[in-house]
């Protein structure tokens, strides 16, 4: 079976994984997330030379935990989009590098499909219809995928303005909470109670889109309690309240979309998938409805090489042709297939 080199740069984690027929064999991952606490988000520039010094090391410390060498690659799968421009140019074009010197062929893909073909690591293959709900910093979607590599992928809703990931990001700065915000509001809200404030559910009302999303609505609310408070700020009650707040709603849509297209699993990706409420209550309300609930380990949700190296694995294996070697990045780009040509 073929081997697939996977690469992602797309963010601020250098990622590189080696998948054969749906097992991952080895994968390594760097982050430059401390260069850019400091300035409470991801910094372009910093990010894509961190991708520069740390992609060699990353690449072959994959090969080195599976056991294998380049010789025995067989294709390479590279982010191409979306992502920051200048972090997506650095892995696709050592993407390409490594594909001309090994002399196999090129596949550059879509990083959302990347997030949703790294579950077929941990529980197998996908069923042949689900909804997808894609999580992250920088996108949050709802989707109906059928076969992820050969169909167009169907979006129901997608978020308006913030991403559920940059809400968490946004809030935790206003509570002081350190960058990232997701697991630094996922552990304050440990010690806080989700009903003590009433935060605004975003798009849940019976005029609004059925599965669109909204969550800058949400943030400004956290905001106004907090400059309307007096006294100590109680930052686990106010991580509670919003955690509860983003998780009721993305579940609630999810499975709402899963009842009306009559898919009985919904596979849930991206950094947000590994907050411990949105994955409990996901949890919770599927199996009160009877869906089957898919989502990847919390390593495997987050950036990572796995998940190009998974989606390369599911092309090659499906016969598409592969992409141009002079392939262009494309930082903006809306997820309707697995391969970007």
């Amino acid at each position: 079976m073929p081997l697939i080199l996977g690469i992602e740069t797309s963010c601020d984690e250098t990622g590189a994984g080696l998948v054969r027929d749906g097992v991952l064999l080895g994968d390594a991952l760097a982050s430059s997330m401390d260069e850019h606490a400091r300035f409470g988000g991801v910094v372009p520039e910093i990010a894509a030379r961190a991708h520069l010094e740390a992609l060699p090391s990353i690449v072959r410390a994959a090969f080195d935990r599976a056991g294998v060498g380049f010789a025995d690659v067989d294709a390479v799968a590279v982010t191409a989009g979306p992502g920051l421009s200048t972090a997506v140019q650095v892995g696709l074009a050592a993407g390409k590098a490594y594909a001309l010197a090994l002399g196999v062929p090129l596949y550059g893909v879509h990083h959302l499909a990347g997030h949703a073909a790294v579950d077929v690591l941990d529980h197998g293959p996908l069923p042949q219809r689900c909804v997808a709900l894609i999580v992250s910093g920088g996108h949050t979607s709802l989707l109906v995928l059928n076969d992820l590599v050969r169909d167009e992928i169907v979006h129901l809703g997608d978020t308006c303005d913030d991403a559920a990931g940059e809400a968490f990001d946004k809030v935790a700065r206003l509570l002081g909470l350190p960058y990232p915000g997701g697991p630094a509001i996922d552990r304050a809200a440990r010690d806080g109670d989700p009903r003590a404030i009433a935060f605004p559910r975003p798009l849940t009302g019976p005029r609004d889109a059925a599965y669109g999303f909204s969550f800058s609505g949400l943030k400004t609310a956290v905001a106004r309690w907090v400059e309307r408070h007096d006294g100590p700020l109680p930052v686990a009650d106010v991580a509670a309240s919003f955690q509860e707040a983003v998780a009721d709603t993305l579940s609630r849509k999810a499975v709402a979309a899963c009842r009306a297209h009559q898919a009985d699993t919904l596979l849930m990706v991206g950094g947000v998938a590994a907050n411990s409420r949105v994955r409990a209550l996901t949890a919770q309300r599927c199996a009160e409805a009877g869906i089957t609930l898919r989502v990847p380990a919390p390593r495997l949700c987050t950036d990572n090489g796995a998940m190009i190296a998974a989606v390369g694995d599911l092309l090659v294996r499906a016969g598409l042709p592969p992409s141009p070697l002079d392939i262009g990045m494309q930082p903006v780009v809306t997820l309707t297939r697995a391969l970007i040509s």
